[in-house]
């Protein structure tokens, strides 16, 4: 099957697997994608979406009742298992419908990929994403596979040292996060399922429901954690703004608030959330994307 992948796939991959593991997986992905469409009941290949995720390769495809969907095909790194049980355990419910799955492939609803929540004023994309992520955070199913809070987080404070000592202006930023997700994990209020990456970018406009959640990295713990990555949404507005650090500071007390969540703890993850992110970037290579990340930390 001759198509090509968008280029921000291929991007994300040679950062996240290397070059040589990122372009064996592509070279493999034709062969990949025909067993996935014959796992999945041989939907008709529309195209490729572009420009795509950073995790997988998502083809917009029509079933055999002629319904629209996306199929959607990740590298083993992806953990597409995991989003598989998370996306069946809701079933629909704040989250894209799981039509099927084959090996490394997930048959979805189609949705509108070019409406996200970010299409909105931040205001109601806010409130849109408040009411769409309460709806995930059930209790996950018993027997489950996903990693907590606590064991995703511990596995990047390593990375995250090893960018301080790299960069020594960054340490009293990364000891102040280290410090914090300490305190968190040691008293953890819930465990509960999580989206893992939730933000405005994530949610799609449907035509079963408005709005809809894609491309979780489920694990289970606690709301405040799943609720930091949206505070530093649209990051770059609030950087070049002159009121940025009042309105990074109102933003996590009324997403807490509203969604009957600590302020403290909320505030506690997004900090390390933002500076891991930060720090993740710099190493990959994007200064820009990590010195955003970072300065909204240090208004923290």
């Amino acid at each position: 099957m001759g198509f090509e992948p968008p280029q921000r796939l291929v991007r994300a991959l040679g950062e996240s697997y290397g070059d040589a593991a990122a372009a064996d997986w592509l070279a493999r992905l034709p062969a990949l994608t025909e067993e996935a469409l014959s796992a999945t009941g041989g939907p008709a290949v529309e195209r490729v979406a572009a420009p795509g995720g950073r995790s997988s390769l998502v083809l917009l495809v029509t079933c055999a009742d002629g319904s629209p969907a996306a199929l959607k095909i990740a590298p083993p790194g992806a953990a597409p298992e995991l989003e598989r049980a998370a996306l069946a355990h809701w079933n629909g419910w704040g989250a894209v419908q799981l039509v099927a799955a084959g090996p490394g492939a997930l048959l979805l609803e189609r949705l509108h990929p070019e409406v996200s929540l970010r299409s909105l004023p931040e205001a109601k994309a806010l409130l849109e994403a408040a009411g769409t992520v309460r709806r995930l955070w059930v209790e996950p199913p018993a027997g489950h596979g996903f990693e907590t809070v606590a064991e995703r987080t511990g596995r990047r404070i390593e990375p995250m040292r090893a960018c301080a000592a790299a960069d020594p202006g960054l340490e009293p930023l990364v000891a102040a996060a280290l410090a914090a997700r300490e305190e968190l994990v040691a008293h953890s209020p819930e465990l509960l399922l999580l989206h893992g990456n939730f933000r405005q970018s994530k949610v799609l406009a449907g035509e079963r429901v408005p709005w809809l959640t894609v491309g979780p990295e489920p694990l289970v713990g606690e709301r405040a954690y799943d609720l930091a990555r949206l505070v530093r949404d649209r990051v770059e507005d609030l950087i070049a703004s002159p009121g940025g650090p009042v309105t990074a500071r109102r933003r996590i007390k009324k997403l807490a608030d509203s969604l009957d969540v600590d302020r403290e703890r909320l505030h506690g993850w997004t900090l390390f959330r933002a500076v891991e992110s930060g720090t993740r970037a710099l190493t990959a290579g994007r200064r820009q994307e990590g010195e955003l990340s970072l300065e909204l930390a240090s208004w923290l």
